[in-house]
């Protein structure tokens, strides 16, 4: 099954769609509770509605020549599991229910959902306590996945971590309700991941857990949807968080609409300090996606080597030769900009590498620092500090663990990365699946556009180049990184579709920016 990722958000409170909350499983847990008490609502009830939403998106996917084997722990994710045999059953779909009752305490909610299973006439149920007598599995079933939900801290082993190991080595396909057995919500540092069953989908209820969005656990939760449940909006907007998902309404809202007196004065000159010889591509690139995102004005600093490139292939940009032939060596003045983007293709010559520092601590407008600018800090971090407040940094994995040190998950590397935003004042955009916006105030915003397909040479260059358009037509450090990241997925995506994610290139996300744009504008 092809591993994709899938967001369903089906408010019914417009005001609340555009910028989705995910909390901690602690604060998911009080959300139900708050459900219950405050909807009049019983738990049973809630389950009833959860499973009813899990049968429909299960059989939309699966006719009834499969074979549906129902794996339940003793909780609530145990119950959602009964409740979901019982009404495939009743669609007269093949189901056998195994339900491990180790500890003989199953919630009230589970044995409610056990007697309705029974009195519906399922007879393919299997309750065990102490030997379990496995089923063959073969590669047409389905295996609902039930046994552990979010309330899981600790990981798995024993007995259960048998019964995880023993379904991931066979050929069946695998549906885990809200979350994978044996994978935490958030920080699974600690976890063994053996233990972890790999499912093909998860349906999660109301919305994402954190960690869903790390690269290491795609491999347990597949693809993965988001079921309304119709958990209370007023908790959800109450709890604090300093997670989001950032939806195109949220970046709707970002837009400056354009005046009909409006002119090219009016949306700022921006700087691109880039290239080197050999890589005055990476220059063309940030630049014509500057343009493209709507700088009134653009410069091009770079060695002369590249001049004739520039003005050839950049006809709108203006190009300011640097004192060198090949490398950047001499800081650009800045009175006449609005803002200034560094590093692309630069090259880490000492020259270079000194002439960036320069540029960077005599900064007093919006700045973006990228590439060969980061890794040049990277390698000089008595520096860092002379990097401005409120200045972007956008280093893929690599360039961010060269600045904070080796990470031995994508959690720590958001912790790490929260901190060098805390310490520096500045944003991250740490660049991957789900783009990471780090705020100096610690908040995380993960984009939900783009495609693997994005994973390709220059992509981050044509990603510097929108940043820096938008930073010289006066929007904010946060408002340019929410936008420019949504944006500049968008056009991978667009681009994917007309190209394919194989066949795409850095060029093509930058052909796609207009039809981005009117995406979010129209």
């Amino acid at each position: 099954m092809q591993r994709v990722r899938v967001i369903f958000i089906n408010f019914t409170d417009k005001l609340h769609i555009y910028r989705m909350k995910i909390l901690s499983c602690t604060q998911q847990r009080e959300a139900d509770a708050y459900t219950i008490e405050h909807q009049s609502i019983l738990s049973i009830n809630l389950i009833e509605k959860a499973a009813g939403m899990l049968t429909e998106a299960i059989c939309k996917r699966w006719d009834k020549s499969h074979r549906f084997i129902v794996f339940a722990g003793p909780g609530n994710n145990g119950s959602d599991a009964l409740a979901v045999a019982r009404m495939l059953f009743l669609k007269n779909y093949q189901v056998e229910v195994i339900l491990f009752n180790v500890s003989g305490n199953p919630s009230q909610d589970c044995l409610t959902n056990i007697h309705r299973l029974n009195e519906c006439g399922c007879k393919n149920y299997t309750e065990v306590s102490t030997k379990f007598d496995p089923p063959k599995l073969g590669s047409g079933d389905i295996i609902i996945d039930g046994l552990f939900g979010s309330g899981l801290d600790k990981p798995l082993n024993g007995g259960f971590a048998a019964v995880i190991k023993y379904i991931n080595a066979s050929q069946a396909t695998v549906v885990s309700i809200d979350i994978p057995s044996g994978l935490m919500c958030e920080d699974n540092t600690m976890n063994i991941r053996q233990n972890i069953l790999k499912a093909n989908l998860t349906l999660t209820m109301q919305m994402p857990k954190l960690s869903f969005l790390f690269a290491e656990n795609e491999e347990f939760v597949g693809e993965w949807e988001v079921l309304n449940i119709g958990i209370s909006q007023e908790f959800i907007d109450q709890a604090e968080s300093r997670f989001y998902l950032t939806e195109e309404a949220e970046v709707r809202k970002l837009v400056k609409p354009r005046k009909k007196f409006d002119h090219k004065g009016n949306f700022g000159h921006a700087l691109i300090v880039a290239g080197s010889y050999g890589m005055g591509g990476a220059a063309v690139l940030a630049a014509k996606s500057c343009m493209r995102c709507g700088a009134g004005l653009l410069t091009v600093h770079t060695p002369v080597c590249n001049h004739l490139l520039m003005q050839t292939t950049v006809p709108e940009a203006m190009v300011q030769d640097d004192v060198d032939e090949r490398f950047f060596a001499e800081p650009e003045d800045l009175d006449i900009y609005q803002a200034v983007g560094i590093g692309p293709g630069l090259g880490q010559e000492d020259i270079t590498a000194q002439a960036t520092v320069d540029q960077v601590s005599c900064c007093y407008i919006p700045l973006v620092i990228d590439a060969d600018a980061l890794n040049i800090f990277s390698t000089h971090r008595n520096y860092l500090t002379r990097i401005p407040k409120n200045a972007i940094l956008t280093p893929h994995v690599k360039e961010l663990e060269r600045l904070v040190g080796r990470c031995s998950n994508s959690y720590e590397r958001l912790t790490k990365a929260k901190e060098l935003a805390a310490y520096l004042q500045c944003y991250i955009v740490l660049k991957g699946a789900w783009t990471a916006v780090i705020t100096p105030e610690g908040e995380f915003h993960f984009n939900t556009t783009g495609n693997p397909g994005m994973a390709t040479a220059g992509s981050g260059d044509v990603l510097t180049g929108i940043l820096t358009g938008l930073l010289a037509q006066g929007y904010t450090s946060e408002e340019a990184c929410k936008l420019g990241v949504f944006l500049h997925g968008r056009a991978g995506d667009i681009a994917a579709k007309e190209q394919g994610q194989i066949s795409m290139n850095a060029s093509d996300i930058i052909e796609a920016l207009p039809k981005a744009w009117k995406s979010i504008t129209e």
